[in-house]
């Protein structure tokens, strides 16, 4: 499944633009329509939204994969980070007021996007972005035909409980500037940068993509959160876990998720796929780190295989 792509570079085929939010901010983009000789006709429209600190450059080669399966494929950069601008005038920190911006915003790309790109309408999001397309489709703000959620955080890797994470994170807040980092360097408290690689992948080719990307295109590049977004990720976190939320989503959702995530915590996507109606989850072993979809080609080409399985059942095709 796995075919030669140029990793480092923006293909012909796609286009980057930016997105005006309601408010007018400029929310950067890329479009990457079928190839027009596809044999099968127009697949569908798949929007991806990646992680907290992520770019779509990281995963240019899966985009390409979907367009080649016959679909128009639609990513962005969230508000804040990449190349849609920052909240804090530190460019390195991951900072954020309240997600609901975030969600606002997804709402409002995916109803001028899918009034335009052909159907079914399908959301992707990995990480932080599984997190927001989750929220966005419980509070019906986004009707997908489909959602594949890639490591989606709904739970952190730490001993500590929720409730205490989210009172340390408001204590934190209180006591000083809520944009100040959390913590120094790498993906998470604690770990150095130098081993920033295994928290993500196991494919070393593919995580130098990423440093290769922040090199080239140095607005790219983001740090650690800051006290303020942990704590309005916590916060976030927890309106997901109230009864009945999930539960009365209707939409068919897969989840896919590694035991060994050392970021998101594996059993919090396994509680949310026993409480969405029409959830399928897959789980990975030690083969398999945060990022599915940048993983060796082995593990990345049975996480590809099992979304288009599922979107052919989920959001097949339209039909003449």
């Amino acid at each position: 499944m796995t075919m030669a792509f140029d990793r480092r570079g923006i293909p012909s085929a796609a286009h980057e633009t930016t997105w005006a939010a309601r408010d007018g901010h400029p929310i950067r983009r890329i479009d990457w329509p079928m190839p027009a000789s596809h044999p099968d006709g127009v697949r569908g429209s798949l929007l991806f939204l990646p992680g907290r600190a992520d770019f779509y450059e990281k995963y240019l080669e899966t985009l390409a994969y979907w367009a080649d399966q016959g679909w128009h494929v639609t990513a962005a950069d969230w508000r804040g980070q990449a190349g849609s601008g920052r909240f804090s005038p530190n460019p390195m920190a991951g900072h954020v007021t309240d997600f609901s911006i975030w969600i606002d915003d997804l709402a409002a790309l995916w109803g001028e996007w899918t009034a335009t790109a052909p159907g079914p309408h399908v959301l992707v999001g990995h990480s932080m972005g599984g997190h927001l397309v989750l929220r966005a489709l419980a509070e019906r703000m986004v009707d997908p035909a489909a959602v594949v959620l890639s490591a989606p955080m709904l739970g952190f890797v730490t001993p500590i409980p929720g409730f205490v994470q989210h009172a340390v994170a408001r204590l934190m807040c209180h006591i000083g500037d809520p944009s100040r980092l959390a913590w120094k360097t790498s993906e998470k408290p604690g770990e150095k940068l130098a081993t920033r690689a295994a928290l993500l992948t196991h494919d070393v080719e593919r995580y130098a993509d990423e440093l290769w990307w922040k090199q080239a295109r140095p607005e790219l590049a983001m740090g650690p959160a800051t006290w303020g977004w942990v704590e309005r990720a916590a916060q976030s976190v927890a309106v997901l876990n109230q009864p009945g939320l999930l539960e009365a989503v209707t939409a068919p959702v897969l989840l896919l998720a590694a035991r060994h995530d050392r970021l998101v915590a594996c059993k919090a996507i396994e509680r949310a796929s026993l409480r969405l109606p029409h959830a399928e989850l897959h789980v990975w072993g030690t083969e398999a780190r945060h990022e599915l979809l940048r993983e060796v080609d082995p593990v990345r080409d049975r996480v590809l295989k099992i979304i288009d399985d599922f979107l052919d059942r989920s959001a097949p095709p339209p039909q003449g």
